[in-house]
C-alpha cells in the first residue's frame, strides 16, 4: 500500500534492488547498487529464432516504449489465419460473422487475463489505439463542479487532453507534481487537499512513466477511491511485462495498445472498464454499432448496453485475429523471468552510463529520474552533457545513432509534465518563452529563448523482450563517441 510518509524519498515500503553481478569493463555506478544476472539462454534463443532480423540488419532496437517488435511466428501464424480463415462483418449473423466474433471475444478475454482482471467485475471495450481509450472516457465521464479531474505531471498527453473536456464543462483540475526523481511527491496527502476541494471525480496517472520509466506507486488506486474518486490507469508505458494487476489494484479504468504489448496489430488499443463505471458514462453521441434503435422520424435513440454502446462502427475483425496471436507468442515467455532480464538490462545501462565523464572530469551523461533499478521499468530517459556542461542537442544524438544504426528517440515523448520537472523549466523561465511564441512555437525558436545552456528534449532508451546487452553496449560506444 501507498506510503504516504513526505521526506522528498521515495515512499515505496520494503521496496530492494535484487542482487546481480556485472560484466563490462565500462564504469560502474558509485551508488554501489547490485543487479540481477539475465536469464540469458531462453531469450538468446527466442532472439534467434523470432527476431533474427535484428541481427541481419545489424540494428540494436532500443525504442521498445515507442513500440514492442513483433516475433516472425506472429507474422506466419497471422498469415496463415487470414489465408486459411473466411471473416465478415460481426454485425452480420452468418458463419463467417461468426468466425469474426469468436477472435474479437478472445481478445477480450486474453486482455481481461493480462491485467488479471475478473470478467465479472470488467469488461474490454476495443478501440483504435490507447489514445481513443482515453478519449472514450473523458468525453463520456461526468465531470462537472462537483467532479473535477486530477492528473498527475507525469502524463502522456493523450491524458493531458482530458482536462480540455473537463474544463468545457466547469470542472476544476488539479496536477499532482513530482519530485527530483520525477516520482509522484506526496500524491496521497495532496488527493485529500483535492478531494475537499473538488468533491471527487477522477484521478488519472500512468502505471509507469514513458517518460523516465519511474514505476508510480499503485496504492494510489485505493487511495484516491476511499476519498470518493475514480481512477484512470494509463498502461501503455508498461510494455511486455505488464506489471497491472487489476484484481490488486481495482482502478476503474485502463487503457492501454496492443502494438505495445507484441508489436502487431498497431491499429487496436482497448479501455478495461469496470461494467459499473461503464454504466456511469454518458456518451456525447452515437454511431452505427453502438445503438439498439435510432428514429429519425422522432428523434429517439436507444444507446445498446455495455461495451457495445462503445464501440463505433464496424469492429477491426481482421486485426482481432493478430492479437490473439500475440497473446499466443508471450505466454511462450515466463512474465517473472521477463520482468527479471528486463531490470536486468535497465540496471547494466544505468551502472555504465552514470559514471561517464569527458577528459577534463566533468560528466558525459545527465539521467533524469532513478539511476537505480528500484521501482522503475526498462525506460532511460538521459541528455549528454558537453564539456563545459551545456546538453547536446538530443537531434545531433539521433543523428548519429541513426548512422549507428541504435534505435533510439529524442525528444520529450509526448509527456511535457515529466519533461519540465526534469528540465526545471519552472525555474528557468519557461512559461515567458511560451507566451512570446504563442501561436509560432517551434523547438529551435523555443531553444533560441531559453538559451543554449538548457535542455528542452533528451535522448530514451528502452528496452524489451529481445534485448541484449551487446545492444545496449553499442548505445555505451554512441555515448562514449561524444566524450572530449
Amino acid at each position: 500500500m501507498l506510503d504516504q510518509a513526505c521526506d522528498g524519498k521515495s515512499y515505496y515500503a520494503g521496496s530492494k534492488a535484487p542482487p546481480t553481478a556485472s560484466r563490462s569493463p565500462l564504469p560502474v555506478n558509485g551508488a554501489g547498487e547490485e543487479r540481477l544476472n539475465p536469464p540469458e539462454s531462453d531469450f538468446d534463443a527466442l532472439r534467434a529464432a523470432e527476431f533474427g532480423r535484428l541481427d541481419e540488419q545489424g540494428v540494436a532496437y532500443l525504442d521498445f516504449a515507442g513500440a514492442a517488435l513483433y516475433g516472425a511466428s506472429q507474422v506466419a501464424n497471422y498469415a496463415r489465419r487470414l489465408e486459411r480463415g473466411l471473416y465478415g462483418n460481426p454485425h452480420s449473423e452468418h458463419a463467417p460473422s461468426r468466425a469474426s466474433m469468436a477472435e474479437i471475444d478472445a481478445t477480450r478475454e486474453k486482455a481481461l487475463a493480462f491485467f488479471d482482471a475478473d470478467p465479472e467485475v470488467y469488461e474490454v471495450v476495443l478501440t483504435a489505439n490507447t489514445s481513443a481509450a482515453i478519449k472514450l472516457v473523458a468525453e463520456s465521464y461526468p465531470f462537472g463542479p462537483g467532479k473535477g479531474l486530477v492528473l498527475s505531471a507525469d502524463n502522456h498527453n493523450s491524458v493531458n487532453g482530458m482536462r480540455e473536456y473537463a474544463r468545457a464543462v466547469g470542472a476544476a483540475v488539479h496536477v499532482l507534481p513530482l519530485t527530483a526523481e520525477l516520482r509522484l511527491d506526496c500524491p496521497a496527502d495532496r488527493l485529500v487537499l483535492s478531494a475537499r476541494r473538488l468533491g471527487g471525480g477522477l484521478l488519472a496517472f500512468p502505471a509507469q512513466s514513458n517518460f523516465s520509466g519511474v514505476q508510480h506507486d499503485l496504492g494510489l488506486v485505493e487511495a484516491a477511491q476511499d476519498l470518493g474518486f475514480d481512477v484512470l490507469l494509463d498502461a501503455a508505458g508498461c510494455g511486455v511485462s505488464g506489471g497491472v494487476s487489476l484484481r490488486e489494484h481495482p482502478a476503474e479504468f485502463l487503457a492501454f495498445s496492443f502494438y505495445k504489448l507484441f508489436g502487431l496489430p498497431t491499429g487496436l488499443g482497448a479501455l478495461i472498464v469496470r461494467k459499473a463505471a461503464l454504466a456511469r458514462l454518458r456518451r456525447p453521441w452515437f454511431a452505427g454499432g453502438t445503438v439498439d434503435f435510432v428514429s429519425v422520424a422522432h428523434d429517439r435513440h436507444q444507446l445498446s448496453a455495455g461495451h457495445h454502446g462503445f464501440e463505433d462502427g464496424t469492429p477491426d475483425f481482421l486485426n482481432a485475429g493478430a492479437v490473439v496471436d500475440g497473446f499466443a507468442f508471450l505466454e511462450r515467455v515466463d512474465r517473472r523471468a521477463l520482468t527479471a532480464r528486463l531490470k536486468a538490462l535497465t540496471g547494466y545501462f544505468l551502472d555504465r552510463v552514470v559514471g561517464l565523464k569527458h577528459g577534463n572530469g566533468a560528466p558525459l551523461v545527465r539521467v533524469y529520474g532513478p539511476q537505480g533499478v528500484t521501482e522503475r521499468g526498462g525506460t532511460v530517459a538521459f541528455n549528454l552533457l558537453d564539456a563545459e556542461g551545456f546538453p547536446v542537442p538530443y537531434a545531433l544524438v539521433e543523428q548519429r545513432a541513426y548512422a549507428q544504426r541504435v534505435a533510439i528517440r529524442g525528444g520529450c515523448f509526448c509527456n511535457p509534465g515529466a519533461a519540465e520537472a526534469a528540465f526545471g523549466f519552472a525555474d528557468i523561465g519557461a512559461l515567458r518563452c511560451i507566451d512570446r511564441l504563442r501561436g509560432r512555437f517551434t523547438v529551435a525558436e523555443f531553444q533560441a529563448c531559453l538559451g543554449a545552456d538548457k535542455a528542452v528534449g533528451a535522448v530514451r532508451l528502452s528496452v524489451g523482450l529481445p534485448t541484449t546487452m551487446e545492444d545496449l553496449d553499442r548505445a555505451l560506444e554512441l555515448v562514449v563517441g561524444f566524450a572530449l
